[in-house]
């Protein structure tokens, strides 16, 4: 079978003989047509060299194809491979055979030595044989002469052997057959498929280090140039392909490689400093099959390095920024909340506009964005968070917009991308976007708009594919009208809006949350077993709680009731989380006042009557909330009085 595709030209093969042994070859080569291309040349010795020397310069050839002597000849004297016609046991039995037809007499002449197994085979069987080698034209001359003396009249040979016994008056008989031809042009075949996988090896090497950003040279173990790309050049300000084959330290003195040809271990991420340049140099020992034979010189330039590491740390924040939790996840037994998550699952999927989320601190505005972002078309790309009041104006634009090398004391040198371009294609959530400084309200507005954004110190402008969600716990259409906030940016952000109830307004959640909660907090401190206890005695208290921090201030208070089990080991009070929900209202009112004063002023506030809170809450036409407020108490302690007399 062909070793080349059918795309591929056959394998050139050039058959070259001086002698009879061209016979054979013109037998054979028909036999290989549609497997290889041979071309038979009737030469010898130095007039093949010579021929095929001007051949070359016309025709292509791949492997050349030879016998004995005139093979090792050429084998020394061409650059071509050479497969040499061998004999082969057959090969010797087959002109034997025919030897032995013509005379009894015979003797078998071959190159440099006589096979041993040759002698043991003529030992064995008795065959009258005379065995000689011979290392040169002359001395097979001479030695056939002494044969011919000696009475032998058949020789046995290869094509000089048998050229030359013609010519002393003996009969010459050709040792190779067509069998051992047709082997020898196999062995050329698969000589020229391994040569043409190497060179296509080669040239994709050579093509990969060609367009190498990183700069490479090779040298072997006299330490003398053996290869280099243009990246290395382009990095050393040095000609180095022009210096294949000089010593590497006449070309680089700066970058010595000695220890690493001697030692054969590597050395990496060295800094050396080279035409004014840092650049960071590898250098490893090259081995082939165990043995060194040389090493390789990397050079990677800064600049590069240092913009890798950039665009890796932007890869790695944008791909912490991604939407952990879904519609689904938000806990929705209020019809208030349920309206609120259908409503956000319609904008998600049939809308693209930009969404203001509008709702109390602790409300849970920035989950229902990361809902909308998974519920939408854009949930395989980025979602990217910013809290628009954790920043100065000028660090909240360079977040938002990026910035240019050189923009502003202390940037970067290759810049720096903003949250735009890390949430291209995704989802940028801008919270408490009712903080963000006016002039960045501007900005913030054609980005919008013009979908493109500007880096800070750039007059290049960038397209961005992003959907805006905006939250906020303001009042942004009091903000317009005071000038706090500019009208166009709020009509362009409250194209679609979501308002999110306080916890207060929907007490069917406060009891679903409860009990997701505190089952999952007890059993992160092992409290598994108190959970029912816990349950019974929390539930009806949190039910009455205002709850002014909403989710988040649910979350801590659970929080703070497992420490307390965890460290008495027992189950809470209902009188103990009365108390703590009253130090949480307490610290709201005044920040200063600690948990132990808090409790001193519980102590000297007189206990009201069910009868005279009931008057305060007549008189504020039924609303806890101010009832409490002007009895000094929080809404649970109102409802105690109410309800315990």
């Amino acid at each position: 079978m062909s070793q080349f595709s059918p795309n591929e030209p056959l394998p050139v093969i050039w058959a070259i003989s001086g002698h009879r042994l061209i016979d054979v070859f013109r037998q054979v080569a028909p036999d290989m047509e549609g497997r290889a291309s041979i071309s038979i040349i009737h030469r010898g010795y130095e007039e093949a060299l010579s021929e095929i020397e001007l051949r070359s310069e016309r025709h292509h050839c791949d492997v050349i194809v030879a016998a004995g002597s005139h093979g090792a000849y050429l084998r020394r004297n061409l650059p071509h491979p050479v497969a040499l016609v061998k004999v082969g046991g057959s090969d010797l039995l087959a002109a034997l055979c025919k030897a032995r037809q013509l005379s009894d007499r015979i003797a078998i002449l071959m190159l440099k030595r006589i096979p041993p197994e040759l002698q043991r085979f003529a030992d064995l069987f008795s065959l009258p044989l005379v065995l000689r080698s011979y290392e040169t034209a002359e001395e097979a001359r001479h030695c056939l002469r002494q044969l011919a003396n000696d009475g032998i009249q058949v020789v046995v040979g290869p094509g000089q052997v048998a050229d030359l016994a013609d010519e002393v008056g003996l009969t010459g008989v050709l040792v190779y057959s067509a069998e051992s031809v047709q082997t020898a042009f196999d062995d050329a075949i698969e000589m020229a498929a391994a040569q043409r996988a190497e060179k296509s090896r080669r040239t994709q090497l050579d093509s990969i280090l060609y367009h190498l950003g990183d700069g490479v040279v090779a040298v072997d173990m006299d330490a003398h140039i053996v290869m280099a790309n243009p990246a290395a050049e382009q990095l050393t300000g040095k000609p180095i392909r022009a210096a294949l084959g000089k010593p590497f330290g006449d070309v680089l003195p700066a970058l010595h490689l000695r220890h690493v040809i001697t030692s054969g271990t590597p050395e990496l991420g060295a800094v050396e400093e080279l035409a004014g340049k840092s650049i960071v140099v590898d250098r490893v020992p090259l081995f082939d099959e165990g043995k060194q034979t040389g090493a390789i010189l990397a050079l990677h330039g800064s600049n590069r390095l240092e913009l890798a590491v950039s665009k890796l740390r932007a890869h790695t924040h944008r791909r912490s920024q991604v939407a952990k939790y879904r519609l689904d996840d938000m806990v929705s037994a209020s019809p208030a909340m349920r309206r609120v998550i259908a409503q956000s699952k319609v904008f998600a999927q049939h809308s693209d506009a930009g969404i203001l989320i509008h709702g109390e601190s602790g409300t849970g505005k920035e989950l229902l964005a990361q809902g909308i972002h998974n519920a939408s078309r854009r949930a395989r790309n980025p979602f990217i968070a910013i809290n628009c009041g954790a920043f100065t104006e000028t660090l909240l634009e360079s977040e938002l917009f990026g910035y240019d090398e050189g923009a502003f004391t202390g940037a970067r040198k290759q810049g720096k991308a903003g949250l735009f371009e890390a949430a291209d294609g995704g989802t940028l959530f801008l919270d408490e976007i009712g903080e963000m400084p006016l002039p960045l309200q501007t900005r913030l507005l054609r980005a919008l708009q013009e979908k493109e954004i500007m880096r800070v110190g750039s007059v290049d402008p960038l397209p961005i594919n992003v959907r805006a969600v905006a939250a906020t716990h303001r009042d942004l259409a009091s903000m317009v009208a005071s000038g706090q906030f500019r009208e166009d940016l709020f009509y362009r952000l409250n194209i679609l809006r979501v308002d999110v109830p306080p916890l207060r307004e929907r007490p069917e959640d406060i009891e679903v949350l409860v009990r997701k909660l505190v089952p999952a907090a007890l059993a992160r401190t092992g409290l598994d077993s108190l959970c029912s206890e816990v349950l019974a005695a929390v539930q009806p208290v949190m039910r009455q709680y205002a709850w002014p921090g909403n989710v988040r201030e649910l979350e801590n208070a659970v929080e703070r009731l497992t420490m307390i089990c965890l460290a008495t080991g027992s189950a809470i009070r209902p009188s103990e989380m009365s108390e703590l929900l009253d130090q949480a209202m307490q610290r709201q009112r005044n920040p200063e006042v600690s948990a132990t004063e808090a409790a001193t002023m519980r102590k000297r506030r007189p206990r009201a009557s069910r009868e005279e809170a009931g008057r305060v809450l007549e008189d504020c036409q039924g609303d806890h909330r101010e009832a409490a407020r002007r009895l000094g108490v929080s809404r649970t302690t109102l409802w105690r009085w109410l309800t315990q007399g």
